[in-house]
Formats: C-alpha cells, structure tokens, sequence
C-alpha cells in the first residue's frame, strides 16, 4: 500500500506528518513523494489563515478526482477548529482531528476494508495529555525537528490557534531526551525546539524551558540547539541569563513581535508594549556580554484600525531592533477570532500595499546587518550540496551561507569566515572543519 502527504503550516505541523509518516512505513505502507499514484492521500492541514483551508480543500478534491479509488483523509488544524465545515467536506473519507493521531492508522485501516466514511473529531479538553509521536529521522533534512509542547493558552485578538490547538501540554522531559539521544545515534547534530507556544514548556508540569534546554544540551552527540518562537513577555531575567550560560545553544531568538506600534498591539491583545520588546531584546544582548547575538521575528501589515502613522511606527521598530530577518505578511481575517468584527477593516489591496512596503525595509535592515557580520567567523552546519564541494547551510546565527568545503559532507559543522552578502546568501570562506 501507497500513501501520500501534502503537509501545510507550520514547523510542528512538519514534525507531527514525520511521525505520521514513519507509523504508517512500520505497519508495511510505502511513504510516496507528490504525482505518483498512492491508495492514501492524507492532508495535514493548517487553519491559521482562510487560505490554507482552501489549499487543504483543493489538493483533497483532485487527489479523489485523480484516484476516485483512493482514501482520502483531512486532519489537522482545520477540522479541530472548524469540525461542522470540515465534516461537510465529502472528498475526505476521513475528517479527524489533533487528538488521537495514531488512530488515523487504524481508522485508514478500515476504510480499506470497505468501512463506510469516518468523521472523528474530538474536541481538546482541559488536563488532556500530551501525545507522545516521536519522530527518529528527517527525510532531506540534516537538523532534527523535536515537538515538546502542544496548544495555547493565550487569546490573541487574530488567532485561531487555541481553538485548533487547545490547552498548554508539555511533553515529558524523559521523553524529549529519549528522543534527543536517539537522532544523536542517527548522525544529527543540531536539533531544534518545536512547539506551538515554546515558553509555556513546563508550566503545565511544574518545570521549564530553561531547564530543558540545560539537560537537552547534556546529551553526547548534539552540538547545536535551536529554539523555535518565543513571546518576549514570557521570557525571565533568570532565564535569559541560563539561555546565555549555555553554550550549545545558537544565539538567535525568534522573537515574535507581530507589530511595532503600540496602539496595534493593544488591539491585537498581544500582552506587551514595543519599548517592553526592546527592553527584552536588550536584556539579551547584554547577557551574551559582547558574544553576538540575532535576532529574527513575524510582523503582520494592515491590522484592524491600523493607520498609516501607525505603519510607519511598526516600520521604524524593525529598523531600530535591527532585525536579522523579518517574515512579513498581510493580516488575514479569520472567521472565529474576536478581530474578525472590529471595525475599520483594511482593505486587501492596501494590506498587501504594507506588505511590500515593509518588506523592502525589513530587507534594507538584512543588508545592513549581514554587512555588519562580514569578516567575522562562525560555525556552519553544512546542508544542502550543490556540488561535490558547495554547500549551502547556516551559521549559529541564522545567517544563511554558500561555502566550498573539500572533503565534507552535509551534516557536518566547519568554521567559517563571512564574506559578502549577494541578496539571498553569504559567501564564506572554509576555514576548517569543527574541532
């Protein structure tokens, strides 16, 4: 048997397909790439804008169209968080959930033997466990993704992701470890903290992130870890002096900002001001005592009643923070959140209007800091080949590299020196393999 996944969202989203992928390969299915025939089609979808739930809706309806013997499955964020409109699409023969993924297995399962069509959406409910899917190999990948937390309890005033997600669930610190130790015997050795709220890790459990990250750096074998999104608010004075302490951690934080300007982020119901932003961002400079340190972030463009002064003031924040990278994109109504409502909705032409706009400026402070790194040296974890001897990878920093290292391979980390930036990577010099 043949099964296919087509994979949208996030990160976490990537990890849990992973894990989908390696229990269906154990129970004799053959994981196949897209456009090739397969008797499964499962869709794991992500329900953050309407967008991906017309994505998730189209890939469906021509993986039936083009295999109408085929079983079809949609699971994710969509159908948790929108299970009435999911339910009524009849292209999937199997509409599920983020609980209970293994159960995708068995109810597949039936669906092959003939069993009439599945809708098994369980809602989230408070003191539910975390679900343990590791994860032991990333297909194309020369860094582990590990998941250690599901859910939110935040309500920020654009977000859907509580509702798809549910409450804060911490995975066992045993279990992460178990993991970590694992993908060290496979040949990893950069791992990256994956979850849907990183800093609420433990809170749930009565530890925390910081401690995790301590006893994940203890483990033979790893030598880089990476964190995935932080809200700046969560982080502590203690915790950020740990964070520094340790070495194996690369020191580049995704801090999530969303905007720059304070009257957007009181709407947006986003729990702190853009001078307590800064504040944090410099609090972390000055632990590292001198050590470099990048910063990377999320900013959304035409939010409810954000005027252009207020734009501008969101601009001009990128610029003083000095971000090494900036994901921008229009703000996206989502039926199901509170700022779905508000009044003075911005047009769509002129929230993609900001988005261009932004970007450009978030680009310029790229440059400006990536010029700013040039002559200094690094470590790179050498990824993709694009010759015998050229690899592109990235720095502890997040700065993306290309570098002719003779003798390499991806997978292995080498010293570097930075060299100038071309628009899309450095060129950097090798200076040797890691010691």
């Amino acid at each position: 048997m043949r099964v296919c996944f087509y994979t949208l969202g996030c990160k976490v989203n990537l990890n849990e397909t992973g894990a989908l992928e390696q229990l269906f390969e154990r129970n004799g299915f053959t994981v196949v790439p897209e456009g090739q025939p397969a008797d499964v089609y499962i869709v794991n979808s992500c329900t953050v804008t309407n967008f991906g739930d017309q994505k998730s809706r189209k890939w469906l309806r021509q993986a039936k169209r083009n295999n109408p013997g085929a079983v079809t499955v949609l699971t994710g964020c969509y159908p948790q968080a929108f299970p009435e409109a999911a339910s009524r699409l009849m292209e999937a023969d199997l509409v599920c959930g983020n609980t209970d993924r293994r159960a995708i297995l068995d109810n597949v399962q039936k669906l092959l033997e003939g069993h009439e069509r599945i809708v098994a959406i369980q809602p989230h409910a408070r003191g539910e466990a975390f679900e343990e899917m590791p994860v032991d190999r990333f297909e194309s990948h020369t860094r582990a993704f590990i998941k250690v937390e599901d859910g939110c309890n935040r309500r920020c005033a654009y977000c859907i992701i509580p509702k798809a997600r549910g409450p804060v669930r911490s995975r066992a610190e045993a279990s992460v470890l178990d993991e970590l130790r694992q993908l060290a015997a496979a040949g990893y050795r950069e791992v990256v903290l994956s979850a849907i709220s990183l800093p609420s890790y433990g809170t749930d459990t009565g530890t925390n992130l910081y401690e995790l990250i301590e006893h994940c750096a203890q483990v033979e074998g790893i030598e880089r870890i990476r964190l995935g999104s932080l809200d700046p608010d969560m982080l502590t004075e203690d915790g950020i002096r740990r964070l520094a302490a340790v070495d194996k951690l690369c020191p580049q934080f995704h801090l999530s900002l969303q905007s720059g300007c304070d009257a957007t982020l009181r709407r947006m119901r986003r729990p702190y001001t853009a001078a307590q932003y800064l504040d944090i961002v410099g609090r972390i400079r000055a632990a590292y005592e001198g050590r470099r340190v990048s910063f990377t972030t999320d900013c959304i463009c035409g939010f409810p009643g954000e005027t252009e002064e207020d734009f501008e003031t969101s601009c001009a924040f990128l610029e003083q923070v000095g971000f090494l990278r900036v994901h921008v994109f229009p703000y996206s109504r989502r039926e199901g959140t509170p700022a779905f409502g508000f009044p003075d909705q911005v047009h769509e032409r002129e929230k993609q209007r900001r988005s261009r706009a932004m970007h450009l400026r978030a680009e310029a402070v790229r440059e400006k800091v990536l010029a700013g790194l040039e002559g200094t040296e690094d470590e790179v974890l050498l990824e993709t080949p694009v010759s015998a001897t050229l690899f592109t990878g990235y720095t502890r920093l997040y700065v993306p590299v290309s570098v002719s290292a003779p003798g390499c391979q991806s997978g292995e980390i080498v010293r570097v020196r930075l060299g100038k930036y071309d628009g899309a990577r450095v060129s950097a010099q090798f200076l040797g393999k890691k010691e």
